[in-house]
């Protein structure tokens, strides 16, 4: 495939381990495919604006991939810009948020796919190759959860939800079954080795509070109504943990909490 005919992907993200994660599972999932990469809402518009220039051709960017909590704005207002502007594009967030509060305000603004970072990037990439099968990339959690918002509000039958939240979690390629209560007791995994140097990295007291909070299983928004903080605040102590220890998921969070006996 020539350079000019390959198709291009945006990966938002600011975390720069994450975003290169992100950015191989993309090439994982695609042959080819080029990846730009931005760490903020601000080179995010930059580079858009560069490729409606005609620096670029806008015509290969199949997809972007955006995270929510960027240093300097919210994900969803990008994901708004793009479908407004770019509508053949198809907008994925990738996001360690799984609350109604953020699911649902992307998905309004446009978002054709919900991520959850938490993913090992082999599950990640197979989500990614769903989308060539017409099937829209979502978490099994994300797609349970889209699920029980419309039963609660009636618009779906009970029991057509349940059929139908099996047959989104098998779509999904998920090895949990739709009815199996996804977090597993801390307790359960502590036996697991801890992050490579992990035992020398020295959380500040704000971080081992949201480490201990996150390893118990609470969300995002849990931990910050607990401690009194923003979402946005919260979101941005999980980043810096994740990139501190090294760890790319929640359960990896719960393990290092465990090792450190805060759970």
């Amino acid at each position: 495939m020539s350079r000019d005919r390959r198709p291009l992907a945006l990966v938002v993200e600011d975390l720069p381990e994450v975003r290169d994660w992100l950015a191989e599972a993309l090439a994982k999932a695609f042959d080819g495919i080029e990846v730009g990469r931005v760490g903020t809402l601000s080179e995010a518009r930059a580079w858009l604006a560069a490729l409606e220039s005609g620096s670029r051709d806008a015509a290969r960017l199949k997809m972007a991939l955006i995270d929510l909590g960027l240093p300097d704005g919210s994900g969803i207002d990008l994901v708004r810009e793009l479908t407004e502007r770019h509508p053949h594009v198809l907008t994925i967030v990738a996001t360690i948020f799984d609350d109604d509060e953020h699911l649902f305000p992307a998905i309004a603004a446009g978002a054709q796919g919900y991520l959850l970072k938490e993913q090992e990037p082999e599950a990640l990439a197979r989500h990614l190759r769903m989308i060539d099968e017409g099937l829209p990339p979502l978490s099994p959690s994300i797609s349970r959860r889209m699920l029980a918002h419309f039963r609660e509000r009636g618009a779906l039958p009970a029991s057509g939800a349940a059929a139908s939240a099996g047959g989104a979690t098998s779509a999904a390629g998920s090895a949990v079954p739709a009815a199996r209560v996804p977090v597993e007791p801390v307790a359960a995994r502590a036996d697991g080795a801890p992050s490579p140097g992990a035992e020398s990295i020295t959380l500040s007291p704000r971080e081992t509070e949201v480490l201990s909070y996150i390893g118990r299983g609470l969300r995002v928004g849990e931990a910050a109504k607990v401690l009194g903080l923003t979402e946005h605040t919260v979101a941005g102590y999980v980043k810096t943990l994740y990139r501190k220890l090294n760890i790319s998921s929640r359960a990896e969070a719960a393990l290092e909490a465990a090792r450190r006996g805060l759970v």
